[in-house]
């Protein structure tokens, strides 16, 4: 039989396919989407509780949008449990890196998800942060979501992204924003003092040689390498520049820091009123509080976007919002001395954005002092 000879231009053909071919897993830059797959600088997502008496095409998985040069709240493209949303494409980043072994996750919840507890529904955990989040790098960038959904997202092994039932009845928010790989050792140090409960992690040691704090979140130890003991402050503020150069400030408490931490900490380092939407339905919450020149107001009734009115009891969502262009996206309900312990973070932004007290401090009701 006669050899089929391959013409040189056709192995070139071939050369070129085998060397521009992936290594594995996605190679574009982790980074905040909005709806639309396009890279952002920061967004804000407020998922709709279920609407009482009222049929939808996506009860309770219905979301707002706002992101950076957004002039006001936009509607959801679809469902919050849609892959190619804002929130599924970003955190879709996670498992479609595959077995990339340049990219460094942690997962945290105080309620992480029932495949990480044998099965069942995880309860609240009473030994770490209460706070919830997602942290995704790269050796160049990557994002921190801080959110409110208990039992989301699901563990990396679990291979695909969903939004969890249990995250569907009642409102829910997320704040994500792109950082340049530099911010993520402050990042970490801030998870420090938070405590959080961490169900998956993983750092890869090149990486971790360049966010210890990360890799000491995670507990990672590259080889030869000693990591600073974990923070043990009470409280931390920190400015944290986004890659599109938005600042925002981070707040952490950790587990000593026994105070009203709105009233006490952060309307006085804001300098500014506050209306606070917090989990009602705990123990240990606090009333509203007009004393110490600030006025610290509980909201009662939200309508986010003229949408349809509902009660801070079916709403998740943990935030506070301020007169002079504000907004809190905060990981835990609002708490006091009774509930001490627990470890809260929160993060603001300022500077060059839209106002985003008007679309959300303009449409709630509040319980005035």
């Amino acid at each position: 039989m006669k050899e089929k000879r391959i013409q040189p231009e056709m192995r070139l053909i071939v050369s070129l396919l085998i060397l521009c071919a992936p290594l594995g897993g996605d190679t574009s830059p982790i980074t905040c989407y909005n709806d639309h797959g396009e890279a952002v600088d920061w967004f804000y997502m407020y998922k709709l509780p279920k609407e009482p008496n009222r049929q939808s095409p996506h009860r309770g998985e219905s979301y707002l949008l706002l992101e950076r040069g957004s002039d006001g709240w936009t509607n959801g493209t679809g469902s919050v449990n849609d892959t190619a949303g804002a929130l599924g494409r970003t955190v879709g980043q996670l498992y479609s890196q595959g077995q990339n072994k340049e990219v460094a996750y942690v997962l945290y919840n105080d309620q992480k998800p029932a495949e990480d507890s044998g099965g069942r529904r995880a309860n609240e955990s009473r030994s770490g942060g209460h706070t919830k989040g997602v942290v995704l790098l790269d050796a160049k960038q990557g994002f921190w979501l801080v959110h409110s959904t208990p039992h989301f997202p699901p563990a990396r092994q679990k291979g695909r992204y969903y939004f969890p039932d249990s995250g569907v009845n009642n409102g829910q928010n997320f704040i994500c924003v792109t950082y340049p790989l530099q911010r993520f050792q402050a990042v970490g140090e801030q998870l420090q003092i938070n405590q959080p409960n961490v169900y998956d992690c993983d750092i890869p040691e090149s990486l971790a040689s360049l966010v210890p704090s990360l890799a000491a979140v995670c507990g990672k130890h590259p080889s030869g390498r000693s990591f600073p003991p974990i923070k043990t402050a009470s409280n931390r503020s920190v400015t944290l520049t986004s890659k599109g150069g938005t600042k925002f400030v981070s707040f952490a408490k950790g587990a000593s820091f026994d105070q009203d931490l709105y009233h006490s900490w952060v309307a006085p380092s804001l300098r500014s009123d506050l209306l606070v939407q917090f989990w009602v339905r705990s123990s240990g919450i606090l009333p509203s509080d007009c004393s110490l020149g600030w006025k610290v107001l509980d909201i009662t009734l939200i309508n986010p976007g003229s949408t349809f009115t509902f009660k801070t009891s079916q709403d998740h969502s943990k935030w506070a919002v301020s007169g002079a262009a504000a907004l809190c996206a905060c990981g835990t309900r609002r708490c006091g001395r009774r509930t001490g312990r627990r470890r809260w973070s929160a993060r603001h932004a300022e500077g060059k954005r839209p106002s985003v007290d008007t679309p959300l401090g303009g449409a709630a009701a509040r319980r005035h002092c």
